[in-house]
């Protein structure tokens, strides 16, 4: 049992074990007994199970401060674990929140009902786990050798911060995805759903035997994991601002990511009540990525001070967007023929 406690991107083989145990059994608990039978998730049970994944996430947040207080383990950077860990989880909440849109458009265009979105939406963050890891690997690598590409990552996060106050959104048109053209014009699509299949043996057109034929639930799950990648374009290098230690800014994402999958059915009821949120997470990204500059030509920004501007940006822009957006009806989107 030596290996478990060689160093693995910084940290004991024990500690990446222990933490993708602990998801895998969240997610065998998701999909084998919470959704074992397909049906429509309620507003109210969302937000119970919401209410749980981030009671977890805190329980979490508090063994790893404790754990850095204690001496049982420290920060590749020095930083504070406990600290970088929240202010990486609630910067990677506040992000989700535009993604759950996204999300709620691409189910919209293949006609997911809602009682197979939640499934889907489980074995998406399987995929993400793979993804996100591959990409923060990838970032940890590039710092490690080249240190300056931190200023790289602020730079970007604060033209994308600029970008976002100044630049009014518009609307994805899924219809014009090169992903979803591509899968339609190089794979074998059902016209219709078979329940919860990803894909289903259906009659060739032309010489009558079975073929193997990917279902519109499988294209939106492709689609949701590309769109997941994007939005990671964001939160990847904002956490890797507040501190470099691979394990803090993997832990964090997942523990974000999977509370995000249960609360999106009472998000995607009410997310136009956050419509200026975006301008909140826009000045967040300006900050951490300022603070970059700061720690590199003045000195190292207490991380203190990182997670409280965060937070307050952040809870201000969930309440002034509440209270601006009070009485406002909800114009859901509407479901396409993208199957």
């Amino acid at each position: 049992m030596e290996f478990l406690f060689l160093e693995w991107v910084g940290k004991p083989v024990w500690m990446w074990a222990g933490f993708l145990s602990v998801v895998a059994a969240l997610l065998a608990f998701d999909l084998g007994v919470l959704n074992r039978d397909n049906r429509e998730m309620g507003i109210g049970e969302s937000l119970w199970l919401s209410a749980f994944y981030i009671g977890f996430a805190m329980a979490f947040g508090a063994a790893i401060w404790w754990a850095y207080e204690s001496g049982v383990i420290t920060t590749s950077d020095g930083t504070h674990a406990g600290i970088t860990f929240f202010t990486g989880f609630f910067i990677e909440k506040a992000l989700s929140v535009d993604n759950v849109f996204v999300i709620s458009l691409i189910f919209g265009y293949f006609a997911i009902p809602r009682r197979f979105q939640y499934r889907a939406l489980v074995w998406g963050i399987i995929a993400v786990i793979v993804l996100r890891g591959i990409m923060i690997g990838a970032g940890a690598a590039l710092v490690q050798e080249h240190g300056w590409v931190l200023f790289v990552f602020g730079a970007f996060l604060i033209v994308t911060g600029i970008k976002m106050l100044v630049v009014p959104e518009s609307d994805p048109d899924v219809s014009k995805n090169p992903v979803v053209r591509f899968m339609k014009r190089h794979m074998r699509v059902s016209d219709q759903l078979h329940d919860q299949k990803f894909f289903v043996r259906v009659a060739d057109g032309k010489t009558g035997k079975l073929v193997l034929a990917a279902t519109p639930l499988f294209l939106a799950l492709v689609v949701i994991n590309i769109a997941d990648l994007v939005f990671a374009v964001d939160s990847v290098p904002a956490i890797f601002a507040i501190t470099t230690d691979t394990f803090i800014v993997y832990t964090a994402n997942i523990m974000a990511i999977l509370g995000l999958r249960a609360l999106y059915f009472a998000l995607a009821a009410m997310v136009h009540r956050f419509e200026y949120l975006k301008y909140a997470l826009a000045m967040v990204l300006v900050f951490i990525g300022g603070k970059i500059f700061w720690n590199g030509i003045v000195g190292k920004l207490d991380p203190a001070i990182s997670l409280g501007v965060t937070l307050a940006l952040i809870a201000g822009g969930v309440v002034f967007s509440l209270w601006k957006t009070r009485g406002q009806a909800h114009e859901a989107p509407a479901a396409g023929t993208g199957g």
